[in-house]
């Protein structure tokens, strides 16, 4: 089975500080998910997933937050995905007209009589 922490390095990257930073920002947030849902309330599982708010190496208290296992695999998924398409159109090539064809200037429209 490949994903998650069994393919990636971030783990390795985390600061020798990272247990102090997790306990720091579960006790900020009380223990509870930090998600602000689209009705205005917070969520109400307990947090289990200290996570980045923006992805990357910036391991300050204020790109950090406590999220619920639902959430933080939401999270991660569309980040994965966000990648993924990405990457996918890096690899897309310009389409190409065809040499023979000779590029005029754009043709008016025709008036329909309206």
């Amino acid at each position: 089975m490949s994903g998650g922490w069994a393919d990636s390095d971030r783990k390795g990257r985390l600061p020798a500080d990272w247990p102090l930073l997790r306990r720091i920002v579960i006790e900020r947030a009380g223990g509870r998910c930090e998600v602000i849902k689209k009705n205005g309330k917070r969520c109400w599982d307990d947090g289990t997933d200290v996570d980045h708010k923006v992805a990357g190496d910036d391991d300050s208290l204020a790109n950090l937050q406590l999220l619920c296992k639902w959430h933080h695999a939401r999270k991660s998924s569309a980040e994965g995905n966000a990648a993924k398409a990405a990457y996918r159109a890096q690899l897309k090539h310009p389409v190409e007209t065809h040499p023979g064809i000779i590029q005029g200037p754009p043709r008016p429209t025709k008036n329909k009589g309206f």
